[in-house]
């Protein structure tokens, strides 16, 4: 139950509120290039064009994919080098300060970090096309690392940037400060031309998640006969299906929703999934201790017990203070259990039957 519990959020909002937020993210980046395209149209109109690109074949979907994602890595590696030989620079530092410690265990800290953990969770989407990988015991183990690794260096680059070239106050509040950094290195003209070209880069992030999110639902629909017809796969071995179920999904998330409330919301579920995968790998070594274990986790249990709780810090106090967006939350790993049980009883009904 725990483990459909889980696949249901990934399947539902695990893949579609993060696509919502990237597709909120090109419409702001789009208007600051354009001013007069209806950011709510830009949204829409993205979300079902990378969706279509996705519904040919496999192969369509690899070269779509790849391309747009050496096309954000080339603009990342840009921003960061005219940033730093090219901009401003605020006096801002990076090393820790007295009292900081202070605002480590606060509460707008905790919450921050629903922020940090949303911008890394992308960094197992790898396994999620291990079917559709040619040698995935090689290759998806350093897809993972190496993945992680390269895109945190990215990660932390592009934020310094961001923090060097615009004052931290007019950057809070903000969903487009790539668009207010570029602004501050190439002067008007120049960040409404890299907001174009971040526009561009955001259809990569877009594209990944389209592509990974409905492999989730498809395996789900194989294990569990009531959700069968999410596994069913086109003659290119597309599961469209589950691409239109998270298509029409990543759509009412737009329509209804604002993108600090869809980020918490997503993320509260998200993590306390992951809470419970760390836990168990806990649990795992006390009961069975002599099962082979091909990779074992480094660090252990110190690794596992520290993110536990990290996780349970940032739960406790994303809760406190933004209420509404945790009971949506816990309420979607609820609706995950309910269908498991109530799929589980017609099945039993429905083989009683026969």
């Amino acid at each position: 139950p725990v483990g459909f519990m889980a696949g249901f959020v990934s399947a539902t909002v695990g893949f579609a509120a993060p696509i919502a937020l990237a597709a909120m993210a090109f419409a702001k980046y789009l208007h600051a290039a354009l001013p007069d395209v209806p950011q709510m149209l830009a949204s829409v109109a993205i979300v079902c064009l990378v969706t279509a690109a996705h519904l040919f074949t496999l192969r369509s979907s690899q070269v779509f994919q790849n391309f747009f994602t050496g096309f954000k890595l080339a603009l990342i590696a840009a921003l960061v080098l005219a940033g730093w030989f090219l901009g401003p620079r605020e006096p801002v530092s990076f090393l820790p300060a007295r009292g900081d410690s202070a605002l480590v265990f606060s509460a707008p800290f905790a919450v921050s970090l629903m922020y940090v953990l949303y911008a890394y969770s992308g960094w197992n989407a790898a396994t999620y096309i291990i079917g559709e990988v040619r040698r995935p015991a090689r290759d998806v183990p350093w897809a993972l690392i190496a993945g992680t690794l390269f895109v945190g260096v990215l990660y932390v680059a592009l934020n310094a940037i961001f923090l060097l070239t615009v004052p931290m106050g007019k950057l809070a509040g903000h969903i487009d400060v790539g668009h207010l950094s570029a602004e501050a290195i190439f002067g008007a003209q120049g960040g409404r031309i890299m907001s174009g070209l971040i526009c561009a880069g955001l259809v990569s992030s877009l594209s990944a998640m389209t592509w990974a999110g409905p492999r989730v639902a498809a395996t789900i629909g194989e294990d569990f006969s009531p959700l069968r017809f999410l596994a069913r796969r086109t003659r290119g071995g597309i599961p469209a299906a589950a691409v239109l179920l998270q298509l029409g999904i990543v759509l009412l998330l737009l329509l209804s929703s604002t993108f600090e409330s869809v980020l918490l919301y997503t993320q509260v579920a998200l993590v306390v999934c992951s809470l419970l995968a760390v836990v168990g790998v806990v649990v795992l070594r006390l009961r069975a201790p002599e099962l082979p274990r091909p990779f074992r986790c480094w660090g252990y249990p110190i690794t596992p017990l520290l993110f536990a709780a990290i996780a349970v810090f940032t739960l406790v106090y994303t809760t406190i203070q933004h209420p509404p967006q945790a009971a949506a939350g816990l309420g979607t790993l609820l609706l995950g259990l309910g269908i498991y049980f109530i799929g589980r009883r017609v099945r039993a009904k429905t083989r009683s039957a026969a």
